[in-house]
C-alpha cells in the first residue's frame, strides 16, 4: 500500500528531455514517456529542479560504459516533492527531497522520477529547490575528496579549479578544517574564490604556474591536493606534493612514470559518486543521503554558500545550449533547470 499526496493527480505519461541515440554531439529532444512504477522502498518524486553538470553530456557517444538504454533521459542532480510513497516509509509524501541519481539508469530531466527512500536527503524549509539542486554532484564530491585527503588544521591543500562548483565547495570545507588553501582560477574569479576562503590564488593560464606555486609554498610541497582536471595536471600536482602526500582525483588517472611514484609515494584516491550505484552498495547510497543532509544543513545555517545560479528552461533547446556552454569551459556557477514550481 502507498500514500499519495493529497490533491496530486499522477498522470500516466510525462515530459522528459532525452538523447534519442548515441551521438558525438549534444542532440537532445523533448519526448513523452510513462511515469515510472515504484517498487518497495521507492519514492515517486515530482521533480522541481535539476542541476546540470558537464558530465551530463560526457557519455553521449556510447552511453555510460555502453549501459544506457535509448532514448536516454539525462540529468543526475534532482530536487522535488514526494508524491507517492509506501506506507511507513520515510520520507513521506509532501516532503521535498534531494538526491544524486544512478548514472546507469534513466536520468532526472523529467517531470517524475523514482528513487530509493534511503538515498535521499530531506530539504529544510529555508533552503529553496534551486539552491538544493546545486549540491548533489559538486557538494558530495567535495566532501568525499576532503575526507579522502584527511585534512587537519595547519595542512596546506591545493584545490584545482577553485571557481568550479566542486572547487567552491572544497575551498569552504577545507577552510572549515583549518587548512591553508591554494587554488587556481581565471583572473575574473580571483575575488570570488578569496571570498570563499582561498588564501592564495593563481591564474590557471599562468605559463610558469609550477614555479610560482613552488616559490609560494617552498620546498615542503602540498600536504593534499584535490584534482578535478586530470591528465597531465594530475602528474603536475603530484610533483607539487610532499613525500607521501594525499591526492583525491575526480577524473580517470593518467599513466604515471615510475620515477615520480617512487619519489613522491603519493596516496592516490579516486572520487566516485557513481560507484555507490554501480556497486549496488546500499550502505554507500545511504551515505550519499547523509552527505546531502550535512550539505543542506550547512547551507541553511549559512556555513556554506552555493555557487551563483543560472536558470534554464525545461526544454531540449535550452538544455542543449546550457550543456554546450558548460562543455565550452569558462562557465562559473551552476545551471539549474526549473522543471516545475
Amino acid at each position: 500500500m502507498s500514500n499519495v499526496l493529497q490533491g496530486e493527480r499522477i498522470p500516466q505519461v510525462m515530459r522528459a528531455i532525452a538523447l534519442e541515440k548515441p551521438s558525438d554531439k549534444i542532440d537532445l529532444v523533448d519526448i513523452e514517456v510513462p511515469v515510472p512504477e515504484c517498487g518497495d522502498n521507492e519514492l515517486l518524486v515530482k521533480i522541481e529542479s535539476v542541476g546540470l553538470n558537464p558530465r551530463d553530456a560526457q557519455f553521449l557517444d556510447s552511453g555510460f560504459c555502453g549501459r544506457w538504454e535509448f532514448p536516454h533521459i539525462l540529468g543526475l542532480d534532482a530536487v522535488g516533492v514526494v508524491v507517492k510513497a509506501p506506507k511507513g516509509v520515510h520520507p513521506n509524501v509532501g516532503e521535498r527531497v534531494m538526491w544524486h541519481a544512478d548514472v546507469e539508469e534513466q536520468g532526472v530531466l523529467c517531470e517524475y522520477a523514482k528513487v530509493p527512500n534511503f538515498a535521499v536527503s530531506v530539504v529544510p524549509d529555508d533552503v529553496d529547490a534551486n539552491e538544493a539542486a546545486t549540491l548533489p554532484s559538486a557538494g558530495m564530491a567535495a566532501i568525499i575528496a576532503i575526507t579522502k585527503v584527511h585534512l587537519i588544521e595547519g595542512f596546506t591543500i591545493f584545490v584545482e579549479s577553485g571557481a568550479g562548483a566542486v572547487g567552491q565547495f572544497a575551498i569552504q570545507l577545507a577552510k572549515q578544517a583549518g587548512a591553508d588553501v591554494f587554488t587556481t582560477a581565471s583572473k575574473r574569479n580571483h575575488a570570488l574564490v578569496k571570498r570563499l576562503g582561498a588564501d592564495v590564488v593563481f591564474d590557471y593560464k599562468e605559463k610558469n604556474l609550477c614555479q610560482k606555486l613552488n616559490r609560494e609554498l617552498g620546498s615542503q610541497g602540498f600536504d593534499a591536493v584535490i584534482d578535478s582536471v586530470g591528465g597531465e595536471s594530475t602528474i603536475r600536482n603530484i610533483r607539487l606534493m610532499r613525500f607521501c602526500g594525499r591526492i583525491a582525483c575526480l577524473k580517470p588517472l593518467p599513466v604515471f612514470e615510475d620515477y615520480i611514484l617512487y619519489k613522491k609515494a603519493p596516496n592516490i584516491s579516486v572520487v566516485s559518486l557513481d560507484g555507490a550505484w554501480i556497486s549496488k552498495s546500499l550502505c554507500a547510497q545511504q551515505k550519499m543521503g547523509f552527505m546531502g543532509n550535512s550539505l543542506l544543513e550547512s547551507v541553511a545555517s549559512g556555513d556554506i554558500k552555493v555557487p551563483k545560479i543560472s536558470l534554464v528552461e525545461f526544454n531540449a533547446k535550452s538544455i542543449t545550449a546550457a550543456l554546450e556552454k558548460q562543455l565550452a569551459g569558462g562557465f562559473t556557477g551552476k545551471q539549474i533547470v526549473q522543471v516545475s514550481w
